[in-house]
């Protein structure tokens, strides 16, 4: 279908000059988003036949002490490997239709109009994407927490955990089976501690949220001056921001250290704006918002989850 090639030119340039500021709408909107990008950013990579993240399993049996000419230990190690992550798909669709066009002849009007398209986009991507990155990958769906937390007896990475010698490629997992407690919050939290390596983050649903607050004395509750400042509701609990997510399921709590959770995003296709095209059998112009990446784990041991949790 003929159309305006100057109307259609001016769509795709303002929608490219608004992609950073709509991810960064997007990835400052929700708990897991700002928890995955805070302090971090969204590791880039050009490509490759998957996503590979190394991961350290092991230790170091040749770190020892010695003395004068001692013989110093020089045994090949194990204990280095990686996670293969398959690339997956994401896009969304900007359209415009002829009579939308035509009610707003005029640049300032095609603009006004184009940035609501781009609003409801927006607010679209940030639920879907927020739902996708709790579930469990079915399909299409990129990796989300109930496949790399609450599944932990489930391949991921390419690694199974139940499989000789991958013990260490597993989340920890406690049925509460009643109403939630701080003993049993400090079990998981201890758990999947190791020095200062620690949760960065605690999930869970607002039923949850409230019932760790009533557990705590008014006078002693702190929160995170970081995650109030990205607009999340927070308590602290052993110095992690606790808050909720309107996604997360019923009866569970994530104890994530986001230090080995990563969103990977493909460098030269990250809500990538095709251009805006006129389809032969529709009275209409659309422009893709593509994107390809998965999310990643790098230790699922540092990951924890309680689940059977009442108020």
């Amino acid at each position: 279908m003929a159309g305006n090639d100057d109307f259609d030119q001016l769509l795709s340039t303002t929608l490219k000059n608004y992609i950073p500021k709509l991810t960064d709408n997007i990835f400052s909107a929700r708990p897991l988003f700002y928890a995955l990008t805070n302090g971090q950013t969204i590791r880039r990579i050009s490509g490759g036949q998957a996503i590979v993240v190394p991961i350290i399993y092991g230790t170091n049996s040749t770190a020892a002490s010695y003395a004068g000419t001692d013989t110093i230990d020089t045994t090949a190690q194990t204990g280095i490997s990686a996670a293969e992550y398959q690339w997956k798909q994401y896009a969304a669709t900007v359209t415009i239709s002829g009579i939308e066009e035509a009610k707003n002849n005029g640049e300032a009007q095609i603009i006004d109009l184009l940035e609501g398209k781009i609003f409801q986009t927006q607010e679209s991507v940030i639920e879907n994407m927020n739902t996708m990155f709790w579930a469990d990958a079915s399909g299409n769906d990129w990796n989300g927490l109930h496949l790399i937390v609450a599944k932990p007896n489930t391949e991921l990475g390419g690694i199974d955990p139940s499989d000789s010698g991958n013990s260490f490629w597993k989340s920890t997992e406690t049925d509460e089976n009643g109403a939630l407690t701080q003993l049993t919050m400090a079990n998981v939290y201890n758990t999947i501690s190791v020095g200062n390596d620690q949760p960065t983050i605690i999930i869970t649903t607002q039923t949850l949220y409230e019932k760790y607050e009533s557990l705590l004395e008014s006078q002693i509750r702190y929160t995170d001056t970081d995650v109030a400042d990205g607009g999340f509701q927070n308590l602290l609990f052993k110095g992690a921001p606790v808050t909720f997510d309107g996604a997360a399921t019923s009866g569970q709590m994530m104890f994530l250290n986001t230090k080995y959770l990563q969103l990977v995003a493909h460098s030269d296709v990250w809500f990538k704006p095709t251009p805006f095209v006129r389809p032969t059998n529709q009275d209409a112009v659309f422009s893709q918002l593509l994107c390809y990446g998965n999310l990643t784990c790098s230790n699922r041991a540092r990951q924890g989850y309680i689940f059977g949790a009442t108020a």
